[in-house]
């Protein structure tokens, strides 16, 4: 049997949306290029709208909200990065059903908010259903967390190429309610807090990850200065328009 594949671990940082993306992306580049697993978590330095691959229309509000409109690589709607932690994380499954491979990603996230007394089940809804929204977190389907409420915490969204995966997705943490209704004109989703600080909540999804996704410790390893300049280059030259 071949050992288990070493993954890398992308130190937390904060930074702009577009800058995230670029780093998303380059990271299923590294994998398609023989690279090893990789998982990071990551925060928006200023509020911003990530809007699916194929969403094409939203809200003409939006483009002058004082948020930054990115464009994800992944499916799905769109999704307020303020007041959330967001992952990425990119590997080759070996199962190839959609739903299998949501579950299995997600499982580590599912054990991390269960020791913090906080269950999350996978959702109901019918991903023709989520089309018809602008917001992701307004509807639930199964690639996404809800409470036993049905209050979504974790919406989720994938990219293959090939047998290539990039998953990332948003844990809601104190959404702004100001902020959700001028974008979305509704309530965001209400969430019991979490038991942990920022920094605690960072060791408690790395631990749960290390035990559940990827089957040994995490390599530390932050992005050198050639990787930073490949990022740089994947950056849109402009904001969504």
């Amino acid at each position: 049997m071949s050992p288990p594949l070493l993954w890398r671990w992308i130190p937390p940082l904060t930074a702009p949306g577009r800058i995230q993306m670029a780093i998303d992306r380059w990271m299923l580049q590294q994998l398609l290029r023989g690279g090893p697993p990789m998982l990071r978590l990551y925060r928006w330095s200023a509020p911003a709208l990530s809007l699916g691959r194929h969403q094409q229309r939203w809200p003409d509000h939006w483009r002058t909200a004082g948020v930054e409109l990115v464009r994800r690589p992944s499916g799905g709607r769109a999704v307020l990065h303020h007041g959330e932690l967001t992952y990425a994380l990119v590997m080759q499954p070996q199962l190839r059903s959609r739903e299998a491979v949501y579950r299995h990603c997600c499982l580590w996230l599912q054990h991390a908010l269960a020791s913090a007394g906080q269950p999350l089940q996978f959702g109901q809804a019918a991903a023709s259903t989520a089309a018809q929204r602008s917001s992701c977190f307004a509807t639930a389907t199964a690639a996404d967390l809800v409470a036993g409420d049905g209050s979504k915490r974790i919406g989720s969204a994938q990219l293959w190429q090939g047998a290539a995966l990039l998953q990332h997705g948003s844990l809601l943490l104190d959404p702004s309610i100001e902020l959700w209704r001028r974008l979305f004109g509704a309530d965001p989703p209400r969430l019991a807090p979490l038991p942990w600080d920022a920094q605690q909540l960072e060791i408690e999804l790395r631990r749960a990850a290390e035990h559940h996704l990827c089957g040994g410790a995490l390599i530390d390893q932050p992005l050198s200065p050639e990787e930073w300049s490949a990022i740089r280059a994947l950056e849109p030259g402009a904001a969504v328009g």
